[in-house]
């Protein structure tokens, strides 16, 4: 039964394990009680770092080092449970394997096991100093019952208590370069009954290692005791190599549920294993198969490979943990859009993972290095090597002309092969230079930087090359992005009006606020412009789209409208011609405009509506309204459609609101709703000055961090001459 932790009744005395130099073992001794009050099998603690921005694996419970290695440093906006409850603040919840695959599929695609998940953060006296994360097999219910919320928070309140404690005191707990083992070795040596057993027994410990066989084991691996105790058995077993086989053991120790498989011990010996794991280790049963069915289940894995709540018909031919970095950023690099979100996302998601400190991204261009992008390099540290010439014998020209990735575990191996180089002077103490190569073409390189000596084994070189080509190919994706990005938004630029002129009797102020998502470029246009001593014409759209030929019809409606505008005509015939024009010129595109022409004289206007949200009305008495003229078909529907216009009466103190559907219509939202709130704001806000009431009218859109569309706005104030 799941029993809730009591408060200890002297934190003191664990507080004071920590300052005297056992934080970690506190904090260890603590976590041991986890499988007897929860029912878990398997958990861990992480500790922020110092500078508070990467959650750092201090202790491990149940699981092997192993399993744990990708994830032993990990950013703060890494998409991973743990991360997600620091940031939150709340306890986060994975009730199992489907869960895990919608809520967060990076981490389900490296771990496609069974089971569920809590992660609590460590919060004491205001501050927060880690996460807790505890696994449950996936025979666990998929809620997470009030007692187990309960015993998760007493057993945080009581982690953190020592935490807070130690920094109090200051020496706060951090975590080492291994992490601790929350288990107690315990000796249990096999007995004279087992050993008369005719299949054979294997203890295997944490790590995955051999720590026990019984000689029936030792006869049907061919293997002596000697040559197995100690190691892992797809390392010594040769014909145990294929990854499926230390799959179905991850698989069975991290769901806590029982599977079975089989294999061939060369030549002729099929062998079956049934593999029964706990929050100590697992058990492996060893038996001779049955020729036949052990043939059958070769052709069909499906039919000897059981495991409880997941299949295991697919063989994993790469390291899970080499195979989580990969998958990793791989998804992470599809959220990169610009050269820079290039850059973050390696420095968040990866440089955290293998414990590094900074990351440079160098390219060559014009016959010196350019550093294009870097993140953890103090102010100013990396800036002074921009610009480098190509003929210059250093680490980075060396890199970004060289597709050979180079590490240096040290800065005395680097300084061997450069010595007295400035740019060997960035403060770091190990490096890996890794080449960015796509469609064959070498464009750069990645330089990762550690703060302290860093030892690169085989895989870990191997992992960060293969990073490298995705690193590379999302460059280069970003690279064109940012081309064309600035292409457009220069042309839009140019095309929209940098001042609006200032006209005697008008007050006028606007706004343009572009998207966020796509190119951040859009056909959302405005214009004001003298057509006569005593008249203006005002003039709104928004074209189809958000890209370079979106921006370009804007351009050409805006001068459509100028040009028609200054032949004296009516706002009728305005859009009339302006959408015969935009029909001759067959582009796809469509766009929608109001177009006014102010009678400064007799304080009216004339309003036609070309498929554009309404405008609306501020009257001096404080009342606000929607100005509904007949409105006609978008423009480049119809040749011959018609636009009926509208007269407005505009006495002094009258404001004219003119918007596009960016401010109105979101996602989710009611546009009827949105109006109707639009209207509130300006009936409380219209006689405000008109820079305050537009930022009013903006609102939270001016604020929000994703946009899916433009948003122009225009006030047009009467004002006495």
């Amino acid at each position: 039964m799941t029993v809730p932790w009591k408060s200890p009744s002297r934190p003191g005395k664990e507080a004071a394990g920590a300052m005297a130099g056992r934080g970690i073992e506190a904090l260890a001794r603590i976590m041991r009680s986890v499988p007897d009050r929860l029912d878990a099998h398997m958990g861990g603690l992480y500790l922020l770092s110092e500078d508070r921005q990467v959650l750092e694996l201090a202790v491990t419970l149940g699981a092997a080092r192993q399993f744990t290695r990708p994830w032993r440093h990990i950013g703060l906006t890494a998409p991973i449970p743990v991360a997600e409850a620091v940031r939150s603040g709340q306890v986060v919840w994975v009730g199992g394997g489907d869960d895990m695959a919608r809520l967060y599929p990076r981490v389900a695609v490296a771990m496609p096991y069974a089971f569920c998940l809590a992660a609590v953060p460590l919060v004491a006296r205001g501050t927060t100093y880690g996460a807790l994360f505890i696994l449950w097999p996936a025979a666990h219910s998929p809620e997470l019952s009030a007692l187990e919320r309960e015993g998760l928070g007493a057993l945080a309140a009581r982690l953190a208590e020592v935490a807070a404690e130690a920094a109090d005191a200051g020496r706060p707990i951090r975590a080492g370069p291994r992490s601790a083992a929350a288990e107690e070795r315990v000796a249990d040596p096999l007995g004279s009954a087992i050993a008369r057993l005719p299949e054979g027994l294997c203890d295997i410990d944490l790590d995955g290692r051999l720590a026990a066989v019984t000689p029936a084991a030792e006869v049907l691996l061919g293997e002596p005791a000697e040559r197995l105790l100690g190691a892992r058995p797809w390392a010594v077993l040769p014909w145990l190599r294929d990854p499926v086989y230390e799959y179905h053991y991850r698989g069975a120790v991290i769901s806590g549920q029982s599977t079975s498989f089989v294999a061939l011990r060369p030549p002729d010996r099929w062998l079956s294993f049934q593999l029964f794991p706990d929050a100590s280790g697992l058990t492996a049963r060893v038996a001779t198969a049955d020729p036949g069915t052990a043939a059958e289940a070769a052709v069909d894995p499906s039919r000897h490979h059981r495991h409880s709540g997941f299949s295991t018909e697919r063989a994993v031919h790469t390291r899970p943990g080499a195979l989580y970095h990969v998958l990793h950023l791989a998804s992470a690099l599809t959220e990169a859009i610009g050269v820079q979100d290039v850059v973050r996302m390696v420095s968040e998601q990866i440089v955290p993972a293998f414990g590094g400190q900074a990351v440079a991204v160098l390219m060559a261009e014009g016959g010196r290095l350019r550093i294009v992008g870097h993140r953890g390099y103090p102010p100013g540290q990396v800036d002074q090597f921009d610009g480098t010439p190509l003929t210059e014998s250093t680490p980075g020209v060396q890199a970004a002309t060289n597709a050979v990735p180079a590490f240096f575990e040290s800065r005395a191996e680097l300084e061997l092969l450069y010595p007295n180089r400035r740019e060997t002077q960035d403060g770091m103490a190990a490096w890996a230079y890794l080449p960015l190569v796509t469609s064959r073409r070498l464009i750069g390189t990645c330089v990762l930087a550690f703060a302290e000596p860093h030892h690169f084994d085989l895989e870990e070189r191997a992992v960060l090359t293969s990073l490298g080509g995705l690193i590379a190919q999302a460059l280069d994706r970003a690279r064109l992005y940012d081309t064309k990005l600035g292409l457009a938004q220069g042309l839009q630029e140019s095309l929209l009006p940098h001042v609006l002129p200032a006209v005697p009797g008008l007050e006028v102020s606007a706004r343009y606020l572009p998207c966020t998502e796509g190119m951040d470029v859009g056909g959302d246009f405005y214009d004001l412009m003298r057509v006569g001593p005593d008249s203006v014409a005002i003039v709104i759209g928004d074209v189809q789209g958000h890209n370079v030929n979106a921006a370009a019809l804007m351009g050409q409606v805006r001068t459509a409208v100028r040009a028609f505008a200054a032949a004296d005509a009516d706002p009728s015939t305005v859009l009339a011609r302006t959408n015969r024009l935009l029909v001759d010129l067959d582009t796809p595109l469509l766009a929608s405009c109001t177009y006014l022409c102010v009678d400064l004289a007799a304080r009216e206007a004339k309003l036609a509506n070309a498929g554009h949200p309404v405008p609306l009305l501020y009257r001096r008495d404080g009342r606000a309204g929607v100005v509904e003229p007949p409105i006609g078909l978008v423009l480049n529907v119809d040749p011959a459609a018609e636009y009926p216009q509208l007269r407005v009466d505009l006495p002094i103190g009258t404001t004219l609101a003119l918007y596009t559907d960016g401010l109105v219509d979101t996602p989710g939202a009611d546009p009827d709703q949105a109006l109707a709130d639009l209207t509130a704001t300006l009936a409380r806000h219209g006689g405000q000055p008109l820079a305050r009431l537009a930022d009013a009218l903006i609102g939270r859109a001016g604020h929000a961090e994703h946009r899916t569309d433009d948003i122009a706005l225009l006030l047009v104030r009467s004002v006495p001459r």
